[in-house]
């Protein structure tokens, strides 16, 4: 067998990889070796930062997907954010704070994926942060893990690494303005991604990423970059089954309610109405559930065949 044979059969294997960057028209996948190699895909190829592959030359076989992390954007469209995914970090902060029900959301999106969500509180350095983390604390801190801490100063930076270094796969989302690019800079030394500057007449930050980048950790796990976006939109959350992974709705779900197709909005016996009658619920907890009800059953009913 000639040196070329080896090569040659090898190629017609293929060879498993990771991909680590999408640019639109091409990917960049790394191997186990540390090699890597640019592969050209058409723009709606399917790919996206996180899909194991298998490489035949210049052909991509994508592999079965442990986990999907997508978004419906504001015309409908189902945008997947990155796969294999097992943690993901939904960065807020006090300016700009987080549109309604943003948090909840994100948190469905991610437990209905099978992907453990986690709050990242940035920009702790600023005054009002103290009291919106206070807020946020009441709401999610019996449900959720909580990051406080400040990328531009590092502080709390250690205790995020740390939780990351366990073998973690982790993207963060967040609406722009978070600080999502400045947390990555400072997890990630030497990717010096542009940090956008904030529009002072609408508190809202530039979309400064616009390729998806995945990047390993010196201390451990990995970090999936993707570009900032303002909305949230739920896929493949039917309206019946939200109330499952909403946040806070856990403790008072062990007691089924009577029946089970039960919307918790006027159905008798229902154990989400009795914990709301009986202050167990917060009635602003409860309206943001059932604004992100209403938009899934708007959404359902919109997209149903006629």
């Amino acid at each position: 067998m000639t040196s070329s044979q080896p090569q040659a059969k090898s190629q017609e294997q293929g060879r498993e990889g990771l991909i680590v960057a999408h640019y639109g028209v091409a990917v960049e996948v790394r191997f186990s070796d540390g090699e890597s190699q640019s592969v050209r895909v058409k723009r709606q190829s399917g790919h996206v930062v996180g899909d194991e592959v298998l490489v035949r030359g210049d052909i991509l076989q994508r592999l079965p997907r442990r986990t999907e992390m997508c978004r419906r954007d504001v015309r409908g469209k189902v945008r997947l954010v990155a796969a294999n995914l097992d943690v993901v970090g939904i960065v807020v902060s006090a300016s700009p704070p987080p549109p309604r029900s943003y948090v909840d959301r994100a948190i469905v999106a991610a437990k209905a994926a099978g992907i453990h969500p986690f709050l990242v509180v940035n920009k702790m350095d600023l005054p009002s942060s103290d009291t919106f983390l206070a807020y946020l604390e009441t709401i999610y801190q019996s449900v959720l893990t909580l990051f406080p801490l400040s990328a531009s100063s590092g502080h709390g930076l250690d205790a995020i690494r740390n939780y990351l270094s366990h073998g973690h796969r982790c993207a963060f989302v967040g609406t722009s303005g978070v600080g999502k690019s400045s947390l990555l800079n400072a997890l990630v030394p030497g990717i010096d991604l542009l940090v956008g500057e904030l529009s002072e007449d609408q508190g809202l930050g530039r979309h400064t990423t616009t390729v998806a980048t995945l990047h390993a950790l010196a201390g451990g796990g990995e970090l999936v970059d993707t570009p900032g976006f303002r909305d949230f939109g739920l896929v493949d959350v039917a309206p019946l089954e939200m109330a499952q992974y909403f946040p806070g709705f856990e403790a008072i779900l062990e007691t089924p309610c009577r029946f089970r197709n039960c919307y918790h909005q006027k159905e008798p016996g229902c154990s989400i109405l009795k914990a709301l009658q009986e202050g167990v619920l917060d009635p602003d907890r409860y309206e943001s559930y059932l604004h992100i009800l209403e938009d899934l059953k708007a959404g359902e009913a919109a997209r149903r065949p006629y």
